[in-house]
């Protein structure tokens, strides 16, 4: 607890200068930028009429060919409603523009991939997802964020179900692979396994349900996780589930976050600050992994469980903590793969190949980049090291590739094996 005013006024600092920096020396994150050349009559013939014809009818004789003649293939769509925008919720689709222009700005950055952010005003899932499918031709893939359960669920399976581009919902999906890559190592360092760890869960919106949901696909299983809602655990007996929840449902005489968190190798945080307290957490089983996520304030704070429990490893979603579980180091490279052999969906076994390239690249040898960007002398594989740094540049050499190898196994992939890919 004592380091909770240092927090504060750090975090004081950082919106004074985040405001500094959206507004200045021009307001917002991202433009668009012309990729060929316009210094000549001739140019602009190409670029407009009467060029720009011959490439229209290429595409309208074979649609494939707009990968070949447009920006289609390396776009994707940030769209969100504004429902559950970061920790604020409902704050409407204009006050999340900020946050859609940020997710542009990783995706460029990280996987050189062009990004339209795209707020639309719908009340209704249908109106949403409506709009949605009218303006997909633009794009190569769809990336939703910010939309609040349970909406987001229908939402997404309807828009999956739907295009013939990838779409993925990155709090459901994109934390859940992050999750699930970190907790592989986690258990592997505690000497655990995912196919008997008892695991806790709080919080059932899309970033819960969805790690639920992956981490049974890879082993995990289903009478092993309690997950805990507003209203408690989400058990058979309750009459006031939806089906995402009844899905997580399990028979259990367990009640409380306290009693589902008793005996429980791992705990997965996904909700509120200070929720869990030091006696929740001593009353895991030994060498419990716990995954407090909450941004800014965690479920318990890393400086509080370190002193109730030194056999436990850590993970939260802040940065000035070590094992940051942060979206960035999966939804770029995973779209960048997807994208780059033209797959109609990110599929589960996609998924689960960006989990296991996230895990694997942890073990191997930091580069002294990696070391020197955030100021450290050494980085191995251990309680403060499960997962990469995303300035690490071999996300973009390790991720991608899988994903796609994965895209072309489950033939989901239009295109082939990229040229610019190490060999399959």
């Amino acid at each position: 607890m004592s380091d909770q005013p240092h927090h504060e006024d750090a975090d004081f600092e950082i919106n004074l200068a985040a405001l500094d920096y959206h507004a200045n020396p021009r307001p917002g994150k991202i433009s668009v930028e012309l990729s060929k050349s316009t210094r000549s009559q001739r140019d602009l013939a190409l670029a407009y009429t009467p060029g720009v014809a011959e490439p229209v009818r290429k595409i309208a004789k074979d649609p494939q060919d707009a990968y070949k003649y447009t920006a289609k293939g390396n776009l994707v769509a940030v769209i969100t409603d504004g429902t559950a925008v970061l920790g604020l919720g409902d704050v409407g689709p204009l006050p999340s523009k900020p946050v859609m222009e940020g997710k542009a700005v990783l995706f460029k950055h990280f996987a050189g991939i062009d990004v339209f952010d795209i707020e639309v005003h719908a009340k209704r899932p249908q109106e949403f997802i409506e709009t949605v499918i009218r303006i997909a031709p633009t794009f190569g893939g769809i990336n939703l964020e910010d939309i609040a359960a349970p909406h987001c669920f229908e939402i997404e399976q309807a828009l999956i179900d739907q295009l013939d581009i990838p779409v993925f919902h990155d709090d459901q999906h994109g934390t859940a692979i992050i999750i699930a890559a970190g907790l592989l190592n986690a258990l592997e360092l505690q000497d655990k396994r995912l196919e008997t760890a008892k695991i806790a869960v709080l919080g059932a919106g899309a970033a819960g349900i969805a790690a639920v949901r992956l981490l049974i696909a890879m082993g995990a299983q289903r009478d092993n996780f309690l997950v805990v809602d507003r209203k408690g655990v989400i058990e058979l007996g309750r009459k006031d589930l939806n089906p995402y929840k009844f899905g997580v449902a399990v028979s259990t005489e367990a009640r409380t976050l306290a009693q589902a968190m008793r005996g429980a190798d791992a705990f997965i945080g996904v909700s509120g600050p200070d929720l869990v307290s030091p006696e929740m957490l001593a009353s895991m089983a030994d060498r419990p992994v716990v995954f407090a996520m909450s941004n800014p304030i965690p479920e318990i704070r890393p400086e509080v469980a370190q002193r109730v429990r030194s056999d436990l490893i850590m993970a939260t979603g802040r940065s000035d903590y070590p094992n940051q579980v942060n979206n960035v180091l999966g939804f770029p490279f995973i779209f960048r793969g997807a994208l780059d052999v033209r797959a109609s969906r990110i599929n589960e076994d996609m998924q689960i190949a960006a989990v296991h390239a996230l895990k694997d690249l942890t073990h191997e040898p930091v580069p002294q980049e990696v070391l020197d960007a955030y100021g450290l002398e050494s980085l191995v594989f251990g309680p403060d090291y499960i997962l990469p740094k995303p300035l690490d540049a071999r996300l973009r050499d390790v991720i991608p590739p899988a994903v796609a190898r994965a895209a072309l196994d489950s033939g989901v992939a239009r295109a082939g094996w990229p040229a610019h890919y190490p060999d399959r």
